[in-house]
C-alpha cells in the first residue's frame, strides 16, 4: 500500500478529541482514555457503533509507571466495539506509528472508521517524587542492585537512564559540528511558552524570556530545565475514516496526503551512523516521496519536542532548512512564531503544554486546519500542515491537507 497521488484521498481524519489535561489529575487513566475517544468520535459526528477499528501506542505497559493509560483491549471492551481490525504495540515508527498503521488499515479496506488514541498519567505516577522515581534501574534486585535488560543495561552503568541524556548526546554533536548555540535552541522553548499562554489546556503558561531559559538549571549539557518536556496526565484521540464514507461525518475531512516512517540507520540510540541527527532524517525524507507537495507548501508544523533539539532535528529532516542550519533558521524566533513563515508547535508543544507523547501534535494540526484554534489560531486559513513525533530510533510523520 502506498500513499501517493493516486491514493492520497483514501484516508481522512474526521474527528479529534482530548480528555482533561493536567500536571497531576489523579484520575483513572482508562477514564481519561475513554473521555478522549468519545470526544473524538463525537467530534466526527459518529457514534461508537460506527467505529470498527482501534489503534494505539504503546499498548498496556506497567513500566515505566504512567507511560501507558490503556491498551486496545481495554478500550474495545469498555466501549463494546465489534472491531474488524485493531493494533496495539511498542515497536512502531514513533508514537504516530499507530496512526500510520491505521492509515494502512483504512486504505486497504480493513476498517471504515478507526479510533486512534494515546494516553498517559506520568504526572500522577510520579506524584511528588519527581521524574527520577519512574526511571529504570530504581532497584528491586538483591542488595539494591538494579535489574534491567535491553538497551538500558548498557546505559545504566554510565548513569544514563534517561532520554534527557541520550538526546543531549545528539544535540551536543550538532552543536560541535555546526556551531549551534543554546541561544538559538532556546527559541524553541520560548516560542512554545508564548503559544501555551493562549492554550487553556496548557500546563505552563507563565511568560518566559530567553534570559529565563538560559538561567534555568542545567539537566544534561546542552539541555537546561526548559529544554525538557513536562510530564502530565491526559489522553488524545483521532478518528481516521475512509474517504468514501468521510462525507457522512460532521466536519470537512482532513486528508492524509502522505506519511513518513522510514528508518535506514541502525535501530539504536547510540549506534546511529550520524549522531548529529537520528531517524527523523529518514522519516522526514520519506514523507516527500509520496506526494507532489514540497516543504514550501507547508503552512504550519507541529513537531515533537520531548526535548527542544528534537524539533530542530525535525525541521532539518523535513527539509524546511538545510542540514546543519537549524540553529540559524530558528534564531530570533521570528520564523517559527505563530505569525511567522512557519508557525511551530502552536499549542505550546510538550515543553509547555504537557507531554502527551506525540498525539498532542497531531491533535493541534487538526485543530489549526479546522480553524478551531481560537486565540492561538494561526492567520491565513492554513491548508497544509505536518505533524511529526518521536526521536532516536522511533520516528514518524504525517502530511495533512485541507482542500477547499
Amino acid at each position: 500500500m502506498a500513499f501517493g497521488a493516486s491514493q492520497r484521498s483514501e484516508v481522512c481524519i474526521t474527528g479529534a478529541g482530548q480528555s482533561d489535561i493536567g500536571r497531576r489529575l489523579y484520575r483513572n487513566p482508562l477514564e481519561l482514555t475513554l473521555d478522549a475517544c468519545l470526544a473524538a468520535i463525537d467530534d466526527a459526528g459518529l457514534t461508537v457503533d460506527d467505529i470498527d477499528g482501534v489503534s494505539t501506542y504503546p499498548g498496556p505497559m506497567g513500566t515505566p509507571p504512567g507511560f501507558s493509560g490503556a491498551g486496545a483491549y481495554e478500550v474495545i471492551d469498555a466501549l463494546r466495539l465489534p472491531v474488524s481490525w485493531y493494533a496495539s504495540g511498542l515497536e512502531l515508527s514513533g508514537q504516530l506509528g499507530s496512526v500510520i498503521n491505521a492509515c494502512a488499515a483504512v486504505a486497504t479496506g480493513l476498517a471504515r472508521h478507526v479510533v486512534c488514541f494515546r494516553s498517559v498519567f506520568e504526572g500522577s505516577a510520579q506524584g511528588e517524587k519527581g521524574r527520577a522515581s519512574t526511571m529504570p534501574g530504581g532497584g528491586g534486585g538483591g542488595g539494591g542492585i538494579p535489574r534491567v535488560s535491553g538497551f538500558t543495561q548498557w546505559t545504566l552503568p554510565f548513569s544514563a537512564p534517561s532520554a534527557a541524556i541520550w538526546v543531549a548526546m545528539f544535540a551536543q554533536a550538532h552543536f560541535d559540528r555546526y556551531g549551534t548555540t543554546r541561544e538559538q535552541l532556546g527559541q524553541i522553548a520560548v516560542n512554545a511558552r508564548k503559544n501555551a499562554a493562549l492554550n487553556p489546556k496548557a500546563i505552563y503558561t507563565e511568560p518566559m524570556t530567553l534570559d529565563d531559559y538560559l538561567a534555568a538549571r542545567m539537566i544534561s549539557t546542552p539541555f537546561g530545565l526548559f529544554d525538557c518536556d513536562v510530564p502530565c496526565d491526559g489522553a488524545t484521540a483521532v478518528v481516521l475514516s475512509r474517504a468514501d464514507v468521510a462525507g457522512d461525518t460532521r466536519k470537512q475531512p482532513i486528508q492524509v496526503e502522505s506519511v513518513g516512517c522510514a528508518m535506514r540507520g541502525r535501530p539504536s540510540w547510540d549506534q546511529f551512523d550520524d549522531l548529529t541527527t537520528m531517524s527523523t532524517r529518514d522519516a522526514g525524507a520519506d514523507l516527500w516521496t509520496r506526494t507532489d507537495l514540497k516543504p514550501d507548501d507547508v503552512q504550519l508544523v507541529e513537531l515533537y519536542d520531548g526535548f527542544s533539539f528534537l524539533s530542530l532535528s525535525w525541521l532539518e529532516s523535513l527539509g524546511f532548512c538545510k542540514v546543519g542550519e537549524g540553529g540559524p533558521f530558528i534564531e530570533g524566533g521570528q520564523r517559527i512564531a505563530r505569525d511567522g513563515e512557519l508557525p511551530l508547535n502552536t499549542h505550546g508543544g510538550q515543553l509547555s503544554a504537557g507531554r502527551l507523547h506525540g498525539y498532542g501534535f497531531l491533535h493541534e494540526a487538526c485543530v489549526q486546519l479546522w480553524g478551531e484554534g481560537d486565540a492561538r489560531q494561526v492567520p491565513g486559513e492554513p491548508e497544509v500542515a505536518v505533524a511529526a513525533a518521536g526521536g532516536g530510533n522511533t520516528c514518524g510523520c504525517l502530511l495533512l491537507t485541507r482542500r477547499r
